[in-house]
């Protein structure tokens, strides 16, 4: 079984971490992404990512390009709306970062939880202490809140992998 790149339609040479690093430093190489580019890499139509910029779950693009932190963002949504819903996601992200379309009150650029969340899924770590051993809290609790929310995620990811293979699985048996 291929592996994704945590809310992505784009497959990883290696199930690391790294692969993944390299895979997002690449994206952005020559500057900030247009919708086209970021509904290819999510899989996502146009009209999604539009609408959870217009409902407020991540900040508006800027001259009509969304930067990394932005991509995070929508990978972030776009791993866990399999089985969790939309506004749950949003309270989960609220809890760590206070108001989604203001970056000013976060607790940790969404850049940095995405491929914190990917060393906790595809990296196999499974110690937030690991995981968050380079980070430093901006106010009293922050690595708490993140802590809970990347085990959140991490069980939301593996969910999603159980549920893929087991709509893999249903396909194997009834397409024969």
């Amino acid at each position: 079984m291929k592996t994704y790149l945590p809310g992505s339609a784009v497959a990883l040479e290696e199930a690391s971490v790294e692969a993944a690093e390299r895979l997002l430093s690449g994206l952005f190489v020559a500057g900030d992404l247009v919708l086209s580019q970021v509904s290819r890499i999510t899989g996502l139509e146009s009209h999604m990512i539009q609408n959870w910029v217009a409902r407020g779950f991540l900040p508006s693009p800027v001259n009509k390009k969304y930067s990394r932190r932005q991509l995070s963002r929508i990978l972030i949504i776009n791993t866990l709306r399999s089985v969790l819903p939309l506004d749950r996601i949003c309270m989960l992200l609220t809890y760590v970062n206070g108001h989604l379309d203001d970056e000013s009150d976060d607790a940790i650029d969404d850049t940095r939880l995405y491929m914190y969340m990917v060393c906790m899924t595809i990296g196999g770590e499974t110690d937030c202490g690991k995981v968050l051993a380079d980070y430093s809290e901006p106010f009293e609790g922050a690595r708490k809140r993140i802590e809970n929310v990347l085990k959140i995620m991490a069980t939301a990811y593996e969910a999603s992998v159980k549920k893929r293979l087991a709509e893999e699985m249903m396909q194997e048996i009834f397409n024969k």
